[in-house]
């Protein structure tokens, strides 16, 4: 069985390590495999490494599910690209890691994948997976905010025009892309606690509030724009602890959600004010796989937002290799909660 190098926990709470007998796997129905030229690392990889979200009964694991790389065979019934083809895709989370990004060869699924459009670069598209697919979900799916997607038979009778939606953590590179989604459906006002004003207008926000003063001080930023018509928030960063300020938004006499991708615990809910009419809080989890009706029809869209622009990257570091060390202390920055900009590995060209 031939062989490659890839990086792996073995026990969690410890560093990465690097391997060089790891198999490198074979593609099965609707799957290509991949030499992986770019593998980007997100916050829940730190999480995994030393906590164990989605791996602690999977060790050793490999990390990364926003992977780029060149087509190099193509599984059973797989149909939509030819080897060679240059493509990025949401890494599964499956048993066996073969998908993740922190290895020189990987599997991704059909369904999942794009190919890179001209003009843009694998780094570029890598920034994308994990944190649209988060949004996308927490925005257009029944288990988020239930807002129809804009392809969908169901958005032709919604009225975008007469909706607002608050984003919370505009400053994230989920809350950017939420920026954009919300406003490549058409929602007349976007509203943005936190983040860059002048990037956050350009991607679609209609109202970007500072997020400094405190609680009772940003809920009134937030309560002179929208009022008490507030039906959907999406908090792309706020702990469960803090989560009361999006509730709080809501309105106090039409039902609201919040949509929320920390869920560790409940929110505090003593602190939540008003709210006669109640409330729902949505847990998302931004897995295509779990998603796959909504997810198959993102994906089969996402290159044509990107060449129209709909779609635009986020900011991103390149490291090179498999560097196991520079992984650790991407990930230990995360930890420590100092400021990372998403960061790629470019394993090969």
């Amino acid at each position: 069985m031939s062989t490659q190098q890839a990086l792996i926990v073995t026990s969690l709470g410890q560093p990465i390590t690097s391997t060089t007998t790891r198999p490198i796997p074979q593609p099965g129905p609707n799957q290509v495999q991949l030499r992986v030229t770019v593998a980007g690392l997100n916050p829940h990889d730190q999480k995994a490494r030393d906590g164990g979200l989605f791996i602690k009964d999977a060790l050793p694991a490999i990390l990364a599910n926003d992977v780029a790389g060149v087509v190099t065979a193509l599984g059973p019934n797989a149909t939509k690209f030819n080897v060679g083809d240059r493509v990025f895709s949401y890494a599964a989370m499956t048993p066996d890691h073969a998908q993740k990004g922190l290895q020189q060869y990987a599997l991704v699924d059909e369904d999942f994948t794009a190919k890179v459009p001209e003009g843009f670069t694998e780094h570029d598209v890598t920034t994308l997976p994990v944190n649209i697919i988060a949004g996308s979900v927490g925005l257009f799916h029944e288990s988020g905010l239930g807002i129809p997607a804009p392809w969908s038979e169901e958005s032709k009778t919604f009225d975008y025009a007469g909706t607002q939606i608050l984003i919370i953590g505009g400053g994230s590179n989920c809350g950017r892309l939420a920026v954009q989604l919300a406003k490549l459906a058409g929602i007349e006002k976007i509203v943005v606690v936190g983040g860059k004003q002048d990037e956050l207008k350009k991607f679609g926000a209609t109202h970007v509030l500072d997020r400094h003063g405190g609680d009772e001080i940003v809920l009134e930023r937030i309560r002179e724009v929208v009022g008490d018509d507030l039906l959907y928030c999406y908090d792309a960063v706020n702990p469960p602890e803090s989560q009361f300020l999006g509730i709080n938004a809501l309105s106090n006499t039409k039902k609201g959600k919040l949509a929320r991708l920390v869920f560790y615990r409940h929110s505090d809910t003593f602190k939540v004010v008003g709210k006669k009419a109640g409330y729902e809080v949505k847990d998302v989890f931004g897995s295509p796989h779990l998603r796959p009706e909504l997810s198959r029809s993102f994906w089969k869209r996402i290159e044509e937002y990107l060449i129209q622009g709909n779609i635009v990257p986020t900011r991103y570091v390149v490291e090179q290799g498999l560097d196991a060390a520079k992984v650790n202390e991407v990930l230990d920055r995360y930890r420590d909660g100092k400021p990372v900009t998403q960061t790629h590995f470019r394993i090969s060209d």
